[in-house]
């Protein structure tokens, strides 16, 4: 009788958010299908609150997919679900990565060590499991099931989370993004630890770059990535495609500069795409997230300069009227 309750229970829940997936490719939908079996059989989904599907594997939003997306889950559970059945579930979760091409499974060192330092950080992870009380009160380590101390110093934590908010759609239970919308304030702070850690993550990749089988590029790639979503919420709040992101950050180019610009990010997108080790363009990268970042802060301080005085600034618009650009340091 109880199996016959969780298939009856399964087919409720796939039902409720098979229109919300129907845009999403095979891989991701057929992933997402087992995590919700994978639930209700462990916790029960009545014990869930809800479950946003983030990033570029959202449905109508194929512009992002590459090899190298994964399907990221942020499944908010109730507060009287213990941290400790969290955890247990926790291996399953990663089983079925595995299974669905979204992680890879290996046994040598050198990949379980970066496995660690994946799940340390939150890259490359496709599922966040939280509660309630975390979510509320914005406890970023608790939420992402990261480093504590790695987190608090190096993460930017609203700007990650006012990414999610923009791009992000709820697959089951309730829309809990504005409970904590109005406490997402993005500082300066916010955009130094920002510049600080996808430089490591672009050092780093450069590091174990002699290192094939790591495919040390698509950290280089996902750190470039990261600095456009950074920057571009903190001088627009939106989220838009890769493509549109790297139109905005040419045209922030002094015009001398733009067709150089115009070719990292023609070969960051290439490569995306096509994932290949390049050492040529591994090497540039940190120094154009230092740009990314800084033409950002120079593109607000600019946006406030004109509201102080009295220019109205509309944030729908992309870009600063031409007569703006290039800016001038």
């Amino acid at each position: 009788m109880l199996d016959i309750n969780i298939l009856e229970s399964n087919r409720k829940i796939k039902d409720k958010i098979s229109s919300k997936i129907n845009g999403i490719n095979n891989q991701s939908r057929n992933y997402i299908k087992d995590i919700i079996t994978l639930v209700n059989k462990e916790i029960g989904v009545n014990k869930i609150l809800s479950i946003l599907l983030f990033g570029s594997q959202r449905a109508n939003n194929n512009e992002d997919i590459s090899i190298l997306s994964d399907c990221d889950l942020l499944i908010i559970f109730k507060d009287r679900v213990s941290n400790h059945h969290i955890r247990e579930i926790e291996k399953y979760f990663i089983s079925l990565e595995i299974k669905h091409n979204f992680r890879e499974f290996s046994n040598h060192l050198s990949k379980r060590i970066l496995g660690v330092i994946n799940q340390t950080t939150g890259i490359f992870v496709s599922h966040f499991l939280t509660k309630k009380k975390y979510w509320s009160d914005i406890v970023f380590h608790k939420i992402f099931r990261v480093n504590k101390v790695f987190s608090s110093v190096f993460a930017p934590r609203k700007i990650v989370l006012g990414n999610i908010i923009t791009n992000s759609s709820v697959l089951y239970g309730a829309d809990l993004r504005d409970e904590i919308r109005p406490k997402i304030q993005i500082t300066m702070q916010e955009m130094f630890r920002s510049t600080v850690m996808n430089i490591m993550i672009s050092l780093f990749s450069i590091a174990i770059s002699f290192l094939k089988n790591l495919n040390p590029i698509k950290y280089q790639l996902e750190a470039i990535k990261w600095s456009l979503k950074a920057s571009n919420f903190y001088c627009f709040r939106d989220s838009e495609n890769l493509d549109n992101l790297t139109k905005r950050f040419i045209s922030f180019e002094r015009k001398r500069l733009q067709s150089k610009a115009f070719r990292f990010f023609s070969e960051f997108i290439q490569l995306r795409n096509s994932p290949r080790n390049n050492m040529g363009f591994m090497i540039r990268c940190p120094i154009r997230i230092i740009k990314i970042h800084t033409k950002a802060i120079s593109y607000k301080k600019l946006v406030k300069r004109q509201q102080r005085s009295s220019i109205v600034y509309r944030p729908k618009e992309p870009l600063i009227p031409d007569r703006t650009f290039p800016l001038k340091f």
